[in-house]
């Protein structure tokens, strides 16, 4: 077709669509501006006026090559569906284990293990109230709760992954694990789903545990540990789940993750790593909200800059650096305590619009997670759900089935847009590292998430159950999981006799090798994962390095 003959047609349609929209205007009476979460003004209807097919190959492509917009490989969920990664933590090593077992019976591919809050804090498990312990997570201290949580669970076989901030000693008793199996650490392959501190520093307060020079030295000690000794273990988790989590847009989620990203790959870099070396084991953990469109172009929108970004700003070559591999979990954010079995319903939401915006592994919530822990049979329905979709939905038969619309290839440039312009004010502060230092991140998070409640208070953001379509009738009391006080308290009886069984001159040795090392040019977390071979425990570990390296104190900003 002739350029002339586009431009005809292109007047046409634009006359005809002036005509639609008086019609329009007419019939639907008074305007009303929709806007998406990121604050995008959502039109009723798109054309090629919007999107124009001459855009194909600049703007979306074709799957596994740039701009990688339809996917980072090329036979995407055709050739192989995502991984069913359950998020699992709760109670005892032992309860672990059973719930682990039970979730693989049932269709999970791969597993994730969350730790107790005290672990989070940086505490043993004799350091905190019995019965706080074991209700956000697993009690995971020692190699040895390790091996138990893991008992039956063939690690050269199956991907796991360590929601573990730094110091990463959940990954350590990981490789001790695998040492007194046998394993090589060459076959374990998984995630450190919590490596990224800066996601920790400024919207998870709770799990802050080093100073910020402190776990910026640990991190990069971490990825060339990995890197040196288990190839196949991915060292870097960018978080932007606790970002969206925490308030900030689908649009400034992306900015912010993909900002902290190059962050983390300057500081690789700087200390001597190649990005070719490190680049093809980052990866990403974001949450998928239930602003179903947004999320698509969201998840689109950021393969597409990474992609630039590893190539034209980091120097990567390897085409597998500029792949945007990204776990999706379901938001608990949208999840309600009232007429919870809706939870369900909006989980499934959540679910297709990650499998089209082109995950690679996910975790479905139980629609009891806006209460507690899921139960046994919440977790089998999350699990279920997943192998509904793509069982019997046929989600995975077409690659990218929604490329080419013109709402979301307009969408995914204006998302792409939002996100452009975050990062431009993160690099203008002078990095990620910086402006969280200075509080622009917590600000711009903390401005988002207050605007989002306002508008769902003010009912301009439907809740089912919360702010209309109220009941009387709920959906009847709902069981909530609740550890076993008698099983925990034998949990810490148990600890204490370990520590007490252990040689205290081999874990005075290994503390004193840790501390000299976070004070010299010593990889601190090769003396981290040296150090719980010898006994040492997860609290004694971070307490040694907040001495050395500096205690986190959350940065409160107003």
């Amino acid at each position: 077709m002739s350029s002339k003959t586009l431009k005809d047609n292109g007047s046409d349609l634009a006359a005809k669509q002036a005509d639609w929209q008086n019609r329009y205007d007419k019939e639907i009476g008074e305007h009303r501006t929709v806007v998406n979460r990121s604050g995008i003004e959502v039109r009723p209807l798109y054309t090629p006026l919007d999107w124009s097919e001459n855009r194909y190959e600049e703007d979306v492509g074709l799957p596994g090559e740039p701009p990688y917009t339809r996917g980072i490989y090329s036979t995407m969920h055709r050739g192989r569906t995502w991984t069913q990664r359950q998020l699992i933590g709760l109670g005892t090593p032992q309860d672990y284990n059973k719930r682990v077992r039970m979730l693989l019976q049932q269709g999970a591919s791969a597993i994730s293990l969350l730790p107790c809050n005290s672990g989070f804090r940086g505490i043993d498990c004799d350091e905190s109230p019995v019965p706080l312990l074991g209700t956000c997570g697993t009690v995971i201290n020692t190699v040895e709760h390790m091996e138990a949580a893991l008992d039956g669970v063939p690690i050269d076989e199956i991907s796991t992954a360590m929601n573990d901030p730094t110091p990463f000693t959940l990954f350590a008793f990981l490789i001790g694990v695998a040492k007194r199996r046998g394993v090589p650490l060459d076959k374990i392959t998984g995630t450190a789903n919590q490596s990224d501190y800066i996601s920790h520093f400024v919207a998870n307060h709770m799990f802050y545990r080093l100073s910020q020079p402190g776990a910026r030295r640990v991190f990069v000690d971490h990825v060339r540990f990995c890197r040196e000794n288990v190839p196949n273990w991915n060292p870097v988790s960018i978080v932007g789940q606790h970002m969206q989590q925490a308030g900030a847009t689908p649009a400034e989620t992306v900015g912010l993750t993909l900002s902290t990203a190059i962050q983390y790959a300057e500081d690789c870099i700087a200390a001597g790593m190649h990005p070719d070396n490190i680049l093809p084991r980052f990866t990403y953990f974001f949450d998928i909200s239930i602003s179903f469109f947004e999320e698509v172009a969201k998840f689109r929108a950021g393969r597409r800059i990474w992609a630039h970004i590893a190539r034209d700003r980091l120097g990567a070559k390897d085409p597998r650096s500029w792949r945007f591999k990204f776990h999706g979990q379901t938001s608990g954010v949208d999840l309600t305590q009232q007429q919870p079995l809706n939870n369900i319903a909006r989980v499934t939401a959540q679910a297709i619009a990650g499998i089209f915006g082109g995950l690679q592994s996910m975790h479905t919530d139980g629609f009891d997670e806006a209460m507690a822990c899921p139960t046994e049979d919440a977790a089998r329905i999350a699990v279920a759900t997943q192998n509904i979709l793509r069982e019997e939905a046929h989600l995975c038969d077409v690659i990218d089935p929604l490329g080419g619309s013109y709402y979301v290839e307009s969408l995914t440039n204006e998302m792409e847009e939002e996100i452009l312009k975050v990062m431009g004010v993160i690099e203008n502060a002078g990095g990620m590292y910086k402006a969280a230092d200075a509080g622009i991140v917590q600000r711009m998070i903390g401005k988002s998430a207050l605007s989002y409640q306002n508008r769902i208070e003010s009912g301009t953001e439907k809740v089912v159950g919360v702010n209309c379509y109220k009941s009387e009738i709920e959906d009847g009391e709902v069981e909530t999981y609740r550890p076993n006080r008698s099983a925990m308290e034998a949990q810490v009886a148990a600890f204490k006799a370990f520590k007490a069984s252990r040689s205290q001159r081999a874990v005075d040795k290994s503390l004193n090798e840790l501390a000299r090392a976070a004070n010299g040019s010593e990889n601190v977390y090769e003396k981290v994962v040296e150090a719980v071979d010898c006994g040492v425990t997860h609290g004694e570990i971070i307490s040694c390095l907040r001495g050395e390296l500096g205690f986190g104190h959350p940065l409160m900003v107003a």
